[in-house]
């Protein structure tokens, strides 16, 4: 019999993980039943997306009322391969969100043996475990040249480690010389230096995932690109098949992608925004693990009941069972924000050092 409380056993459940990573965030419901008389509206910074979300104008109802063509489309990923910096607009493939790439690699580039660069992302382990493939999780990346396919999270969710380009042209030689594939997820990418993203170096066998409603803090949008060389983003792309997004996301994306000026000042107001929360977090007796202009990862020995408290205020944070010290935080959009964040870390009652975590 189990006999944890019943609010526990909630929380465990809908934020379960397993060793490869952490659950997915933004999900308000789950957080709703485990917390019932949390106050609304919840604060979620359980996600890496943009609290400041690209202006969206008024669309013409066209973008709605008929099936986007094949030139639509063809404007959408021209935007993205020249915002990426591809070689060519053909390496661009548009998805509705990176998720549904990578639920058709382990189809379209089948792998007996899969390895993943560090604690991250638990989708990738999950999509290929799912299609049969042995999955290992290794912290050297010299290690992932024995493979028969590689991912590296590049910056790294949820530490924000990054890996020169250098180094994964190397690892794509080594995997391209016995027939593999480096696949590199670069969602948290888009506010560092063109030289840090592998697109514009791209090497034969090699796939990029680039998120859009993470940078462009539109993540209800659904859209993402696979940058790849022209022979495996013609195999993705006839997998997607037609209208793989919808009329919205085409004029949404285009428009953003081409607005370098706003990406630029987003970038300046999140590293503002990014600091004025380390400040807080330090305060509250955080240790800075790592982080992004998306998200701040920090340890506390008492994570685990202060994401209850944080909980029972209606904050949703990002925790990992399988490092229960840590805690995942998104970046707060206002002061109002972070004063509620404060208060609610404030109050929490933290247990003396070496009791039980019962959250």
């Amino acid at each position: 019999m189990n006999d944890r409380p019943a609010e526990a056993r909630i929380v465990a459940d809908c934020y379960g993980h397993d060793l490869d990573g952490d659950a997915h965030g933004g999900n308000l419901a789950a957080a709703r039943r485990a917390f019932p008389q949390a106050p609304e509206p919840w604060l979620d910074l359980s996600t890496g997306v943009n609290p400041h979300p690209y202006p969206v104008a008024d669309l013409p109802l066209e973008a709605f009322a008929r099936l986007p063509d094949g030139a639509d489309l063809a404007r959408l990923e021209r935007a993205a391969a020249l915002a990426y910096g591809a070689r060519s607009p053909v390496m661009a493939t548009a998805a509705p969100g990176t998720q549904a790439i990578i639920n058709w690699l382990p189809f379209l580039f089948p792998a007996r043996r899969v390895g993943i660069l560090d604690f991250t992302y638990g989708e990738h382990a999950r999509r290929w475990r799912a299609s049969g493939a042995e999955v290992m999780i290794t912290g050297k990346i010299e290690q992932l040249a024995e493979f028969d396919a590689a991912v590296v999270v590049n910056p790294n969710n949820p530490d924000g480690r990054l890996i020169p380009a250098g180094e994964l042209l190397r690892l794509a030689a080594a995997l391209r010389a016995r027939g593999g594939v480096l696949i590199v997820d670069e969602a948290f990418i888009d506010f560092l230096p063109p030289a840090a993203s592998l697109v514009p170096v791209l090497p034969e066998g090699a796939i990029v995932l680039r998120s859009f409603g993470k940078t462009f803090g539109l993540a209800g949008l659904r859209l993402g690109f696979a940058i790849a060389p022209e022979p495996m983003a013609e195999r993705l792309r006839a997998a997607l098949g037609p209208w793989p997004v919808s009329g919205a996301a085409i004029e949404t994306g285009g428009k953003a992608l081409a607005d370098a000026g706003w990406i630029a000042r987003a970038g300046a107001r999140l590293a503002a925004d990014g600091t004025a929360l380390d400040a807080l977090l330090s305060d509250a007796g955080f240790q800075a693990i790592g982080d992004t202009l998306l998200f701040r990862l920090v340890r506390h020995e008492n994570a685990q009941r202060l994401f209850g408290a944080l909980g029972q205020a209606g904050i949703l944070a990002r925790r990992f069972a399988a490092r229960p010290d840590w805690l995942r935080f998104g970046i707060p959009a206002d002061d109002a924000q972070r004063e509620r964040l404060r208060s609610a870390l404030a109050q929490a009652v933290v247990p003396p050092r070496g009791e039980a975590l019962q959250v």
